[in-house]
């Protein structure tokens, strides 16, 4: 069982577009050079995403990367589909093959959603070309 990809304030409208918080889903922090093939569907629609930049940056566990579109959104909810691959380091697959985790979550999510509650967490925001900022 992983941990929660999207929490109930995942999505959120951001300026011409939105943004989706993506939680980490595994059990201890990871180089956010881990993650590939990371793909959004919001509404049943792929959405465009930037190419992900090579980072030494790591995606920590209590933290969400922020995941930016200039498509806009409607008020309400929607379906919110994220798919990634994880590269797990010094894990085998097999002789000379890295360990690669395939990750998907599903969720009805309410755009701009009240935040429940105060987190420990902190937002790694993408620039255009998938770098952090």
């Amino acid at each position: 069982m992983s941990l929660a990809i999207l929490l109930d304030d995942a999505l959120r409208s951001d300026g011409a577009g939105f943004s989706l918080r993506v939680s980490l889903p595994w059990i201890r922090s990871l180089p956010l050079a881990s993650l590939h093939d990371l793909r959004v569907t919001i509404d049943g629609d792929t959405v465009p995403l930037p190419e992900l930049a090579p980072s030494p940056t790591w995606w920590f566990v209590q933290d969400r990367i922020v995941v930016r579109s200039d498509v806009t959104l409607d008020p309400g909810t929607h379906e919110v589909l994220v798919a990634f691959k994880l590269l797990i380091p010094n894990m085998g697959a097999g002789p000379g093959q890295p360990l690669i985790l395939p990750f998907a979550a599903a969720r009805r999510l309410e755009l701009d959603a009240p935040l429940a509650a105060p987190r420990a967490s902190r937002d790694v925001a993408l620039d255009a070309v998938g770098s952090p900022v």
